[in-house]
């Protein structure tokens, strides 16, 4: 564990050893950032004052946050925020941490949005929020598009509350708390763009998981049934239940599920196409189905 009395580059570098022996993953970037958290630095200022003396009364505070991640606690968790899109965004055990794959879907919507909105303002629906990453995001770049965000978790929507109000867009998402689709067929809402990421990991991969999103991130937002299709299967069965079919749909999915909900899509109504996205890794991480405008 780290001692007091150091440089702050020497609590790095014997913290960055500590939690690569307990075998953390990217162990020197994880105490940047909790070095970052603690001195409340950007890490240009970090690198500047490498050779100041660690402050000896944070002494006890750097020990529990080192050893939190020793314990595998993810950082984000720790520090309390992960960048998306540009944006910092405050996460905690409530909501999953955005992922940068997502930043590909808000990416493939925001086009698709403005090619086939070109001068309106269409109503974008983001399902199962979470921390607000995506329908944030788009109503940060898109300023005249009208959001709705829902979710089931009332812990969920005051996290994507806060982080609206954040970067000043609170008073333009609409938050519904409900169960999928439920609470737009209720209002009898009719968004022309609906987006989610929802819980896609099969149950039976619990096991396989790594101990920082087994033991941390909420179960409820990350497992989707024995194939881990269960909420798309719901969600597109619920599609025709809205005033109108969405012009675009985008899901992202798991390993191995885009044919399947691609599938889904084509048996719930006529699309003009039907996309996949890969992420970085070449995986077909998102799904696009698209009904061009008259």
């Amino acid at each position: 564990m780290p001692t007091a009395e150091k440089t702050i580059r020497e609590a790095y570098v014997e913290a960055s050893s500590f939690l690569a022996a307990q075998g953390v993953a990217e162990a020197a970037s994880c105490v940047e950032l909790l070095l970052q958290h603690l001195l409340g630095w950007s890490r240009t200022e970090l690198l500047l004052r490498w050779q100041e003396q660690m402050p000896v009364e944070l002494a006890d505070t750097w020990r529990q946050l080192v050893g939190r991640k020793a314990a595998g606690e993810p950082v984000q968790y720790i520090t309390g925020e992960q960048e998306f899109y540009g944006l910092p965004f405050a996460v905690n055990g409530a909501v999953l941490i955005p992922r940068p794959e997502t930043e590909l879907l808000v990416e493939a919507l925001l086009h698709e949005g403005q090619r086939l909105f070109p001068q309106g303002a269409p109503l974008l629906a983001d399902v199962g929020t979470g921390s607000g990453a995506i329908p944030v995001t788009i109503a940060h770049a898109r300023p005249a598009w009208r959001v709705a965000a829902s979710d089931i978790s009332a812990a969920a929507l005051e996290m994507a509350r806060f982080n609206a109000q954040r970067h000043g867009v609170a008073a333009r998402v609409e938050w519904l708390e409900g169960d999928l689709l439920e609470p737009y067929i209720e209002r009898r809402l009719a968004p022309d763009i609906l987006v989610s990421n929802p819980p896609y990991i099969p149950d039976g991969d619990l096991p396989a998981l790594m101990p920082e999103v087994r033991l941390y991130e909420p179960h409820t937002a990350l497992f989707g049934g024995v194939e881990g299709l269960d909420l798309y299967r719901r969600m597109i069965l619920q599609l025709p239940l809205l005033p109108r079919i969405p012009t675009v749909v985008g899901f992202e999915v798991g390993i191995r599920q885009a044919e399947a909900v691609a599938a889904m899509l084509r048996d719930a109504a006529d699309w003009d196409e039907i996309r996949f996205v890969p992420d970085l890794q070449g995986i077909d991480r998102h799904v696009i189905a698209i009904r061009e405008r008259a």
